[in-house]
């Protein structure tokens, strides 16, 4: 899913070649950010895409050979010429009058064409690690380059896979060496991954096409066109770029007097390695043309400032916002002038509006991570970890929004209860924190599924490592990482191969305040008067059935709703409740006697404290809850979810708590019969502590 979608695309068309392009946005100026080479398609942009939208309006196109566009194997579709001429029709079929052009690599050679011989059509020129061959490449690609034609090596070092008749014969595998150099930063590999896959969108044949135009180029027309731009200009260039030498960005800056700024460790595409840097440097580039740079009204001395926190509470389900309400309302207790503003997305800001609390304007603006989760289920199928990978853009706007709340006001506090955005991207930019910070989560270490195989078990180890990297150099940036729940919680599994083991390595990092229930058990200990205030005859047996809040679990849903009648069979005047979350239409489930299906239920906990039985998919907050109501239940964690297959499982049988139903069994004759059985059962669960939020709230006030 992504996390900017465009409000208009088209096409325009240059001598029978169409090009598609596309719109996003409706601020001022607009910034046309153009294609690079061939060997990928305007999608490498899309770290920039949602956070310019926001603030400018922003047209993409894909040049030809990939993406929308056509693929002709005509070298005249492919020169300089041709490009420009495209991205003059795109400006015109969006209506724009003159652009910034943000370009990078090859995409530079063009973006100096446009700006010299088009000035009435440019505002200013960002050039991201020029490619243009004004200065001769790395000595090791050089030495490569007279032998582009000549037969293909059998055993290729290095850039010996440039070569015309290799690429033919071992596309992908030059494709994969490319990409490494593109990205010499480590931990790379979605990078890595998004752009191998984009190069398999267009074909060898293609590439060399577009090849000839590109290599007669001279020098002297090159510098040419530098020296006759006119509007301002900036060149941005990786330190570690091993694919531009940086004497062509030095080139670049002197021909168009422009600033060099380089990025010390970064590679060739540092807009998607270091988005939040590069993102940030155009922006202030843009605001240098229009003078439009917003400034504060007024400035408040320390002292005099309200105590102020930003809360950042997770939308994958709804079980984490009820336990930051409990923190809140303690947190409350010790600093009663304490302001706390959500930054939060549905259904979260449903929970957070029933309960009276201040969500920051801003989170409208927030991308959806449960519709990117529901995107990428299946049938009670979620490869969490691939989906979390496939979720970058997401983060990288989620993250943008962030920065933008806290630059525009002071905070004294930010608690990020798994904003993995927000503790990303705090640690790769650490310049950026400016407030005490609060880290939460209830699980640690990413794990892989057994039939991902090698593969998997190395991105999950390389994630891991980042991680803890992360915290080893720059540990000022959590202030606090709490952990909810104890060390016996946390699964006694490695990271990785010569890495720590997980749960070692959370004792030396975390604190422990137990775990958050969100509320007291207590509350749900007179059944019959709850039952009663539900609306639950004396005579009933209660099933309740739930899946969360994040819109995956509608198959478990219909099953469960067909299980129904044999479970009645069986159990004299039940009664199921099923809830679908508000992203599951209840309309969508068959409909059977004695079933009642509900989109939202306030309070669910209680309905979940005085049931006889419950059935839930496998998520933490709602099968702790049931633990600490010690009702029987059965959980059916979903497929390919490793923290509801390990780390939940783990937490779960430490408490003796729960019956594990795998989905492949769960069929609605086998649902009724363990519904059935379980509902009979006497539980004897582990305690759950009943002061977690006390306890998080105490050590978090310390903060403030």
């Amino acid at each position: 899913m992504r996390a900017c979608e465009p409000t208009s695309n088209g096409y325009v068309e240059r001598d029978g070649v169409k090009v598609a392009y596309e719109v996003f946005g409706n601020g001022s100026p607009t910034l046309l950010l153009l294609p690079t080479w061939t060997i990928i398609h305007s999608r490498f942009w899309k770290m920039q895409v949602p956070y310019f939208a926001r603030h400018y309006r922003v047209v993409t196109f894909d040049a030809p050979g990939n993406g929308g566009s056509d693929r002709p194997l005509d070298p005249s579709a492919y020169g300089v010429d041709a490009l420009v001429d495209h991205a003059l029709s795109v400006l015109d079929a969006t209506g724009t009058d003159r652009a910034v052009l943000v370009t990078l690599s090859a995409g530079v050679t063009w973006g100096l064409k446009l700006a010299a011989d088009h000035a009435d059509r440019v505002l200013g020129s960002v050039f991201i690690c020029p490619g243009p061959l004004i200065e001769p490449a790395h000595p090791e690609r050089a030495d490569v380059v007279p032998h582009f034609l000549d037969p293909a090596p059998r055993d290729p070092n290095g850039w010996e896979r440039l070569n015309a008749n290799y690429w033919l014969e071992h596309y992908a595998d030059f494709a994969d060496f490319f990409f490494q150099q593109c990205f010499s930063e480590p931990h790379s590999t979605k990078q890595r991954e998004d752009c191998t896959g984009w190069a398999g969108e267009t074909t060898p044949e293609v590439l060399l096409t577009d090849a000839q135009p590109a290599t007669s180029l001279g020098i002297e027309v090159l510098r040419d066109w530098g020296e006759r731009v006119a509007a301002p200009t900036m060149v941005v260039h990786g330190g570690d770029d091993r694919v531009a030498a940086r004497a062509r960005a030095e080139a670049v800056a002197a021909d168009t007097g422009g600033d060099l700024i380089v990025l010390d460790g970064a590679g060739h595409i540092p807009l998607a390695r270091d988005p939040v840097r590069v993102n940030l440097l155009i922006r202030d580039f843009v605001e240098s043309l229009t003078g439009s740079k917003p400034q504060r009204p007024r400035w408040t001395r320390g002292k005099s400032r309200p105590k102020r926190a930003l809360y950042i509470s997770s939308p994958i389900g709804l079980g984490h916002v009820r336990r930051d309400l409990a923190v809140a309302d303690e947190l409350r207790r010790h600093h009663p002038d304490l302001e706390i503003e959500w930054l939060a997305q549905h259904p979260v800001t449903r929970v957070l509006d029933d309960a009276r609390e201040t969500v920051h304007p801003a989170s409208a603006h927030l991308a959806s991570e449960s519709a990117h989760i529901e995107s990428e289920s299946g049938e009670h199928d979620l490869h969490c970890f691939q989906a979390w990978r496939r979720m970058d853009e997401i983060l990288l706007s989620d993250f943008m929004v962030f920065h933008d709340v806290v630059t525009s006001r002071d905070y004294d506090l930010v608690i990020g209860d798994e904003a993995w955005d927000v503790d990303y991207f705090l640690h790769e930019n650490p310049e950026l924190k400016r407030f005490a910070y609060c880290w939460f989560t209830d699980f640690v270490g990413w794990l892989p599924m057994p039939d991902g195989g090698e593969h998997e078990a190395f991105l999950t180890a390389d994630y891991n490592a980042e991680m803890i990297e992360h915290i080893a150099r720059y540990p000022r940036v959590r202030d606090r990482a709490l952990f909810v729940g104890n060390p016996d919680d946390v699964v006694p599994d490695r990271f990785g191969p010569d890495l720590p083991l997980i749960r070692d390595w959370t004792v030396d990092h975390y604190d422990f305040p137990g775990y958050i229930t969100g509320f007291d058990p207590s509350q749900v200990a007179d059944r019959d008067t709850i039952r009663h205030e539900l609306g639950y005859h004396p005579d009933e047996r209660i099933c309740v059935v739930t899946v969360g809040g994040s819109g995956v679990g509608g198959d478990l849903l219909q099953r469960l709703a067909d299980a129904y009648p044999k479970a009645a069979e069986r159990i004299p005047g039940l009664r199921m409740l099923i809830v679908t979350g508000p992203r599951i239409d209840p309309g969508s489930l068959r409909q059977h006697d004695g079933v009642d299906v509900r989109a939202y239920v306030p309070e669910l906990y209680r309905h979940l404290g005085v049931c006889d039985v419950a059935v839930v998919q496998g998520g933490l907050t709602t099968c702790m809850e049931l633990t600490a109501t010690r009702r029987p239940f059965i959980y059916v964690p979903l497929r390919h979810h490793f923290e509801q297959n390990f780390h939940v499982h783990h937490r779960l049988r430490g408490h003796g708590a729960g019956r594990r139903m795998d989905f492949a069994e769960a069929n609605p004759d086998a649902l009724g019969e363990v519904i059935a059985a379980e509902i009979e059962r006497e539980v004897d669960y582990r305690p759950i502590e009943t002061d977690g939020a006390r306890k998080a709230a105490q050590l978090i006030a310390e903060m403030v």
